[in-house]
């Protein structure tokens, strides 16, 4: 099934992720889903809560699909029903946002921030292994978790990872707000590792009308904990542990469903439109690649170029959204100067900071469109 794309943008209207012309498509089937939960009223952990979980357990091959309220609380209901707290160190790229460091510190743990692979953006195996080292060195925290960032939408390099965590003995837990419908040798994100946490925020690649995530595991008591957590850490009436308030919304989910029913067509467009932007901008920009075996959800797309600011000024100027993640990485923010070893200790982070600029993406960008974004770029 292709995606149905929209007319071309008119010159100064291009937005950032295309959620109009989205809509425009699924009108019908989100509006009947949603009328169905309003008649139901059933309105938090309603059966679409439960028939997306399910669905998506089919999609990405995982035993238990958990669905909470938002990817951040995700990040958070993992880590705490893996166990992890005060006193162990997880290591976290420094370049990813907020969230991704923010949930550790609030469960008492330590992030450990690790630098990235310039070609891919995603947590460099060889610099992982030097700061788990390091820490076991200085003996102050346990390491006891690695939580890899899928960044724009590629899937770190998992193989590595993994192994490294079986070496010593760590969990991992893969940040994939932004890599749902991606996928390393057929097998898809949500798969690849212990746990994975994702995000439907409206611009992620399967987005929702607000706030919402799950969580992928295969482990069913560790899945049956997650439920438990998010619920307010309830059981059978009886309060067994610290919990959350952090429940999908059914009519979030009843969107989600509508949108799953198409996400195959916006990933394969995705992929076009990336392909488009690759071959307009190669010659002037470093451009978004993946390994071998690897597929991207392009949840961002993103290039590197020198006159970024330039670039982005005029972007702005003709009316062409477009975004810079993350222009102060997580160790150089004021928040989480405590766990960092300062300017200089993560030089690929650093320099990706002043050369990234992200430019619109979804599934329903025109070449045209395209054409004209590249065509103000090479301008400058």
């Amino acid at each position: 099934m292709a995606s149905p794309r929209k007319e071309p943008a008119s010159q100064g209207d291009v937005p950032f992720v295309d959620l109009k012309a989205q809509y425009a498509v699924l009108e019908q089937q989100i509006q009947t889903r949603i009328n169905k939960v309003l008649a139901e009223t059933q309105y938090v952990l309603g059966p679409e809560v439960q028939e997306l979980e399910g669905e998506l357990a089919r999609f990405t091959g995982v035993r238990n699909v958990v669905g909470v309220a938002n990817g951040t609380e995700a990040l958070k209901i993992a880590l705490l029903a893996a166990g992890i707290g005060p006193g162990d160190a997880v290591f976290v790229p420094a370049f990813t946002f907020l969230a991704s460091a923010e949930v550790i510190v609030e469960i008492g743990a330590t992030p450990v921030f690790v630098d990235v692979e310039e070609q891919t953006f995603t947590m460099d195996p060889v610099c992982l292994s030097s700061c788990i080292e390091g820490t076991v060195r200085q003996g102050v925290i346990r390491p006891a978790a690695i939580m890899p960032v899928d960044l724009f939408g590629l899937p770190a390099n998992y193989a590595t990872i993994n192994a490294l965590a079986k070496q010593h003995e760590l969990i991992v837990l893969a940040d994939a707000a932004q890599s749902l419908g991606g996928s390393i040798g057929g097998c898809r994100v949500g798969s690849l590792t212990d746990m994975t946490a994702t995000s439907f925020y409206p611009s992620k690649p399967l987005g929702c009308y607000g706030d919402g995530g799950c969580i992928f595991v295969d482990d069913d008591e560790r899945a049956a904990k997650m439920r438990i957590i998010r619920g307010h850490g309830l059981d059978s009436g009886s309060a067994v542990c610290i919990g959350l308030n952090s429940r999908l919304d059914t009519l979030q989910a009843a969107i989600l469903l509508a949108k799953l029913e198409i996400f195959e067509a916006e990933l394969e467009a995705r992929a076009q439109i990336a392909g488009w932007y690759g071959d307009r901008l190669a010659d002037i920009a470093t451009t978004a690649t993946h390994p071998d075996g690897y597929q991207s959800a392009w949840g961002v797309y993103s290039i590197l170029i020198d006159n970024r600011d330039k670039v982005r000024a005029e972007l702005t100027k003709q009316g062409i959204a477009c975004a810079v993640y993350y222009a102060t990485p997580l160790h150089r923010q004021p928040a989480y100067q405590q766990f960092s070893n300062g300017a200089g200790s993560l030089p690929v982070t650093e320099k990706l900071s002043h050369r990234i600029i992200s430019l619109p993406m979804s599934g329903y960008v025109s070449e045209e469109t395209v054409d004209h974004i590249c065509s103000v770029i090479r301008s400058c």
